[in-house]
Protein backbone atom coordinates (compact mmCIF):
# COMPACT_ATOMS: atom_id res chain seq x y z
CA UNK A 1 0.00 0.00 0.00
CA UNK A 2 1.33 3.63 -0.63
CA UNK A 3 1.59 6.47 1.66
CA UNK A 4 -0.55 8.81 1.16
CA UNK A 5 0.42 13.35 2.20
CA UNK A 6 -2.08 14.95 3.40
CA UNK A 7 -2.08 18.90 4.18
CA UNK A 8 -4.49 20.00 6.88
CA UNK A 9 -5.04 24.00 7.65
CA UNK A 10 -6.86 24.69 10.49
CA UNK A 11 -7.87 28.54 10.42
CA UNK A 12 -9.33 30.13 12.96
CA UNK A 13 -9.61 34.27 14.76
CA UNK A 14 -8.09 35.16 18.27
CA UNK A 15 -11.13 36.10 19.89
CA UNK A 16 -10.86 38.29 23.49
CA UNK A 17 -6.96 39.01 24.20
CA UNK A 18 -5.79 40.26 26.80
CA UNK A 19 -3.24 43.43 26.06
CA UNK A 20 -0.40 40.84 27.79
CA UNK A 21 -1.64 38.54 24.98
CA UNK A 22 -1.58 40.04 22.65
CA UNK A 23 2.11 41.64 23.48
CA UNK A 24 3.11 38.24 23.52
CA UNK A 25 1.58 36.82 20.06
CA UNK A 26 3.40 40.60 18.61
CA UNK A 27 6.54 40.19 20.25
CA UNK A 28 6.54 36.23 18.75
CA UNK A 29 5.19 37.37 15.37
CA UNK A 30 8.54 37.28 13.44
CA UNK A 31 8.44 33.31 13.93
CA UNK A 32 5.01 33.07 12.85
CA UNK A 33 5.05 35.26 9.65
CA UNK A 34 3.04 34.00 6.60
CA UNK A 35 6.10 34.14 4.46
CA UNK A 36 7.97 31.19 6.76
CA UNK A 37 4.83 29.01 6.60
CA UNK A 38 5.21 25.42 6.12
CA UNK A 39 3.56 22.28 6.43
CA UNK A 40 4.98 20.41 9.29
CA UNK A 41 4.26 17.10 11.41
CA UNK A 42 4.26 19.43 14.26
CA UNK A 43 1.76 22.29 12.91
CA UNK A 44 2.96 25.71 11.64
CA UNK A 45 1.31 28.92 13.14
CA UNK A 46 1.08 31.92 11.05
CA UNK A 47 -0.65 35.22 11.68
CA UNK A 48 -0.49 38.94 11.62
CA UNK A 49 -1.89 40.37 14.47
CA UNK A 50 -1.24 44.26 12.86
CA UNK A 51 -3.70 43.08 9.94
CA UNK A 52 -6.41 40.92 11.21
CA UNK A 53 -7.06 38.81 13.98
CA UNK A 54 -7.41 35.73 12.28
CA UNK A 55 -4.57 32.53 12.35
CA UNK A 56 -3.57 29.43 10.23
CA UNK A 57 -2.09 26.45 11.55
CA UNK A 58 -0.54 24.28 8.85
CA UNK A 59 0.04 20.74 9.47
CA UNK A 60 1.08 17.79 7.41
CA UNK A 61 0.19 13.83 7.89
CA UNK A 62 0.13 10.59 6.25
CA UNK A 63 -2.06 7.57 5.67
CA UNK A 64 -2.77 4.81 3.27
CA UNK A 65 -6.30 4.94 2.78
CA UNK A 66 -8.11 8.02 1.49
CA UNK A 67 -10.61 7.17 4.57
CA UNK A 68 -6.83 7.93 6.77
CA UNK A 69 -7.80 11.93 6.08
CA UNK A 70 -10.54 11.88 8.51
CA UNK A 71 -8.98 11.27 11.67
CA UNK A 72 -5.70 13.17 10.14
CA UNK A 73 -7.73 16.19 10.13
CA UNK A 74 -8.84 15.46 13.63
CA UNK A 75 -5.65 15.16 14.97
CA UNK A 76 -4.67 18.38 13.33
CA UNK A 77 -7.70 19.99 14.58
CA UNK A 78 -6.97 19.00 18.22
CA UNK A 79 -3.55 19.80 18.45
CA UNK A 80 -4.30 23.48 17.10
CA UNK A 81 -6.89 23.49 19.94
CA UNK A 82 -4.14 22.20 22.41
CA UNK A 83 -2.05 24.85 21.23
CA UNK A 84 -4.00 27.46 21.98
CA UNK A 85 -5.57 26.30 24.87
CA UNK A 86 -2.04 25.73 26.66
CA UNK A 87 -1.28 29.69 25.96
CA UNK A 88 -5.09 30.32 27.40
CA UNK A 89 -5.50 32.17 24.12
CA UNK A 90 -9.30 32.97 22.78
CA UNK A 91 -9.84 31.39 19.58
CA UNK A 92 -13.59 31.72 17.36
CA UNK A 93 -14.51 30.27 13.80
CA UNK A 94 -12.23 27.58 14.19
CA UNK A 95 -12.27 25.06 11.33
CA UNK A 96 -10.02 22.76 9.63
CA UNK A 97 -9.67 22.10 5.97
CA UNK A 98 -7.57 18.77 4.35
CA UNK A 99 -5.81 17.60 0.73
CA UNK A 100 -4.94 14.54 -0.04
CA UNK A 101 -1.85 15.35 -2.15
CA UNK A 102 -2.03 12.01 -3.82
CA UNK A 103 -5.55 13.37 -5.59
CA UNK A 104 -4.20 16.95 -6.34
CA UNK A 105 -4.32 17.53 -9.93
CA UNK A 106 -1.08 18.00 -11.65
CA UNK A 107 0.97 20.91 -12.51
CA UNK A 108 1.62 21.48 -16.10
CA UNK A 109 5.69 20.61 -15.75
CA UNK A 110 4.26 17.43 -13.58
CA UNK A 111 1.85 16.41 -16.34
CA UNK A 112 4.71 16.81 -19.31
CA UNK A 113 7.16 14.87 -17.24
CA UNK A 114 4.22 12.04 -16.44
CA UNK A 115 4.22 11.73 -20.10
CA UNK A 116 7.72 11.58 -20.62
CA UNK A 117 8.17 8.27 -18.70
CA UNK A 118 7.59 5.02 -20.29
CA UNK A 119 4.64 2.77 -19.06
Amino acid sequence: MTTRTFRITVRGVFDGLSAEQRAELLAQAPEHDVLRAAFTPEGHLSYDLTARSAFTFRFADTGEAEEDIVAATARADAAARAWLDERGYGFAKLRAQAEDLSQAPLGKRQRREAARKPA
